[in-house]
């Protein structure tokens, strides 16, 4: 397995065959690609299949590693982004083998099973390209309800929640039309299956929510658990707002380094902004704050009232279930 080097990314599980499937991706095209997944990657590749059993070596190569967990339309990849520094730190977006122990576990995987493929994965995750660099795993959000057992098998593990406030992310789903409704009502019905719910529903008033108030369930049920994992892990994890990243990322991204134990001067933090802030993290077109909030400003004119609705319907709901739509444990004051 000593052939198998750092670009050798641990890219899926397969629990039939108790086997990892390997993928050659260069650090450019990690880099690259908004998350590693195969329709980002070409195609599912040529992959090299190894037991599980066989993996321990490799796994003694991981390093320190820390988590940016998120609640979508968040600038949670644009962070990502900012943890590419060779020497320092390396980050890898929506890595597919966590999406797939997820599979695993809603099809009814056995936890203490489980548990030890999951820790064995993040080992493998950890590997860095130069030795020293520190790790940063931005998950896809439907791998949440495992964020409690990743920083638990990772005890020197930190985390940022990362999450738009409730109306800017009402309003991202709307603009997305139809494909980001349907992503919605997609993401809650995987919340259900992992018990990630909320108070006093019953699966006939799930069935009856709009679109726009899925999505802002699935916010809720997403921010109850950070609650709850902050409540567990303490000063390890950090919450944080999209806007107040994009209107301080110097003063973000300098808390962030502490917490992550990744070293970096004001003029290295500067070179990461001048570089990653200034360009959408999935197209690679212009962006900036100012065009954010432009595109934040077109959904609210065209969907204002049902908008306005559902987040007066959800502010409900979350004092209701006493659910803090501003989480504990804020990176910055």
């Amino acid at each position: 397995m000593s052939s198998l080097g750092p670009e050798w990314l641990a890219h899926r599980y397969d629990p039939t065959h108790d086997a990892v499937h390997f993928r050659s991706i260069d650090r450019a095209t990690r880099a690259r690609v908004p998350f590693l997944i195969d329709d980002e990657l070409g195609g599912p590749g040529q992959p090299r299949v190894v037991a599980r059993s066989d993996t321990a070596g490799l796994q003694s190569f991981g390093g320190r590693l820390n988590f940016i967990f998120h609640s979508a339309y968040c600038c949670s990849t644009l962070l990502a982004n900012a943890y590419n520094r060779p020497g320092s730190s390396f980050s890898l977006k929506e890595p597919t083998i966590l999406n797939d122990l997820v599979g695993w576990r809603l099809r009814g995987a056995e936890p203490a099973q489980l548990a030890e493929v999951l820790g064995q994965a993040l080992a493998l995750l950890a590997r860095p390209w130069r030795a020293g660099e520190v790790g940063v795993i931005k998950p896809s959000n439907v791998v949440n309800g495992l964020a409690p057992a990743m920083l638990g098998a990772r005890p020197d593990a930190r985390a940022v929640l990362l999450y738009a406030p409730l109306e800017h992310f009402i309003g991202s789903i709307a603009n997305k039309g139809l494909w980001g409704r349907r992503w919605v009502r997609d993401l809650l019905a995987k919340q259900l299956r992992e018990n990630l719910i909320l108070p006093g529903f019953t699966a006939e008033e799930y069935f009856l929510l709009t679109d726009l108030q899925a999505a802002a369930a699935g916010w809720l049920a997403q921010h109850r658990l950070y609650d709850q994992i902050a409540q567990r892990f303490g000063d390890r994890v950090r919450t944080l707002n999209s806007e107040t990243l994009l209107a301080d990322p110097r003063r973000a991204l300098e808390a962030i380094d502490g917490l992550f134990d990744v070293a970096g001067s004001d003029a290295e933090r500067e070179g990461v902004i001048a570089a990653v802030f200034s360009r959408n993290a999935k197209s690679g077109e212009q962006f900036d704050a100012g065009s954010r909030k432009t595109n934040q400003a077109s959904a609210a004119s065209v969907h204002r009232d049902e908008i306005a609705l559902v987040h007066e319907w959800a502010m409900a709901v979350a004092k209701s279930a006493d659910i803090a739509v501003t989480p504990a444990n804020p990176l910055l004051d």
